[in-house]
């Protein structure tokens, strides 16, 4: 047989073969994902806030990332632009999802500048200023699970995770590959530093495609809601 006749056979063979063998490996990872740990559960409701838009915002039914912005909203516009670029503009597509900012009420003009300073090409449809008095956001901050305490002016650099069923969601066990060779102690991941582009981008996005994995599986009905992460965290318990 010519030989350069069986090369491009082989050539052929190998194309056809490699995507098929690529796919294999990506089947089982697919549906052995880790489902996102249930970190704190009951987070309260907003009840008591008024929207900027005069909708009638829930947490419940949504999948929602929620911060904190404080009296002075314009101080916060890094993080705000973090959230709206990485998050928001990834994910504002996905069916239920929204993005949940909290500032105390008297801070409507400087949010309304936030606003405008965040708003690119497209409305804000999905995203939400939510304003109430000081102590309905402590209590509801007060409901989240949280690394750090709001500032003096209710502010916080980080950001949460809340299910449809008011629920947070994160990480029990943060360790990398390297911290679990080496023994290191467990630690959790309950909030997500929105100051931080690499922590947004490699985990607070991860994080948020494997909970809309979960509820696209639920939907069909293929979901496994065994929490291999926390079944190898052997004898640890959530607080």
């Amino acid at each position: 047989m010519d030989r350069k006749l069986v090369k491009r056979n082989v050539i052929l063979g190998i194309l056809f073969f490699l995507p098929v063998i690529f796919l294999l490996f990506l089947y089982p990872a697919q549906h052995n994902y880790d489902v996102l740990d249930t970190v704190n559960q009951n987070a309260f409701e907003l009840n008591g806030f008024s929207s900027d838009t005069g909708e009638k915002i829930l947490l419940k039914d949504h999948i929602t990332v929620i911060g904190f912005l404080g009296k002075h909203p314009m101080e916060q516009v890094i993080a705000a632009s973090n959230i709206k670029e990485l998050v928001y503009d990834k994910f504002m597509g996905f069916k239920k999802f929204q993005i949940v900012m909290v500032v105390p009420k008297g801070t409507e003009a400087e949010t309304e500048l936030l606003r405008k300073e965040i708003h690119t090409y497209e409305e804000l449809k999905y995203w939400h200023f939510m304003f109430a008095d000081e102590n309905s956001i402590e209590r509801l901050y007060a409901s989240i699970k949280s690394d750090s305490n709001l500032d003096g002016n209710l502010a916080s650099e980080d950001v949460f995770i809340i299910d449809k069923d008011l629920n947070q969601r994160g990480r029990i066990d943060d360790r990398s590959d390297n911290e679990m060779e080496t023994n290191k102690p467990v630690y959790p991941m309950v909030g997500y530093n929105s100051i931080e582009v690499a922590e947004i981008k490699n985990k607070l996005n991860d994080d948020m495609r494997i909970l809309f994995t979960e509820y696209r599986q639920k939907r069909k009905g293929d979901f496994d809601s065994t929490q291999r992460r926390a079944n190898d965290l052997k004898g640890t318990k959530e607080d």
